[in-house]
């Protein structure tokens, strides 16, 4: 509850906190369904898991799942029930969207729910939580931890190209449009490749990915029509082949705009 307190007067008096929390954190702060892919920055063994559990028949396979999991506690096997009477109640592809569902539920809630209570209401008591509805979570990061300078040659110096060259016209263009914007601009820029808007204090040498350091790559993927993509887990830019800087600084600016159920992995 203390915690919750001293962030919302963090917002209340416009100051802002280092590091700050996941996207997904304040997707829940905001009380906002979350979703598998939001698993997939958290944990993307569990997100891959499920993911297989929706693209393949659980009957043709012959894999028995139900409403339960097991998990481990200290050495000790735990058995949580996804709904009442979940361990006799088996998974079919009629009822395996539900599954998923309870699953990605669970695996934010694990282990966490009475202090993540706790932190709402200290939260509450200095900014009513419906204060904050017309925002999104990318909006509330940014309100929180603020836009910070960005050094673009250092940015540049630590980027990684796949089946592109620096001398590349489409990375040429990608780098005039990093100048050409404004630092919001680019701090959304940032969070849609990796996932949040705050560098490392080391600058972006420093940038980490799921599997540990992993710095910003700019990838060539798709046609020209094609929007770009991002993989948050590898700090990761899928940036098609755009015929003109018009064209790209189009693209992106919709991506970094319109982020929300777009554009990401």
């Amino acid at each position: 509850k203390f915690v919750g307190r001293i962030i919302a007067l963090a917002l209340f008096h416009n100051k802002y906190i280092d590091k700050g929390f996941t996207l997904p954190f304040y997707k829940r702060i905001l009380d906002k369904p979350l979703t598998m892919l939001d698993l997939k920055s958290i944990d993307e063994d569990f997100y891959n898991s499920l993911k297989w559990v929706k693209e393949n028949d659980l009957e043709e396979c012959g894999l028995e799942l139900y409403f339960a999991h097991e998990f481990e506690v200290l050495g000790k096997v735990e058995i949580h029930e996804l709904k009442p009477e979940g361990e006799d109640i088996l998974v079919t592809e009629e009822n395996k969207e539900e599954y998923v569902n309870l699953m990605v539920s669970w695996r934010f809630t694990r282990g966490v729910e009475e202090q993540f209570k706790s932190f709402l209401e200290g939260f509450n008591e200095i900014v009513p939580i419906q204060w904050l509805q017309y925002f999104d979570e990318r909006e509330l990061e940014l309100i929180l931890v603020g836009i910070q300078d960005f050094d673009i040659n250092d940015w540049q110096e630590h980027t990684i190209y796949r089946n592109y060259r620096r001398s590349d016209k489409q990375i040429q263009w990608f780098w005039q449009f990093v100048r050409d914007i404004s630092d919001e601009q680019r701090s959304r820029l940032l969070q849609f490749v990796t996932g949040t808007c705050r560098l490392p204090i080391g600058g972006f040498c420093e940038l980490m990915g799921s599997n540990g350091a992993q710095k910003f790559c700019i990838e060539r993927v798709g046609k020209e029509n094609w929007l770009p993509r991002s993989h948050t887990c590898f700090n990761r830019l899928d940036l098609p082949p755009y015929r003109s800087y018009e064209q790209l600084k189009e693209k992106l600016l919709f991506a970094i705009e319109e982020t929300e159920g777009f554009g990401q992995e």
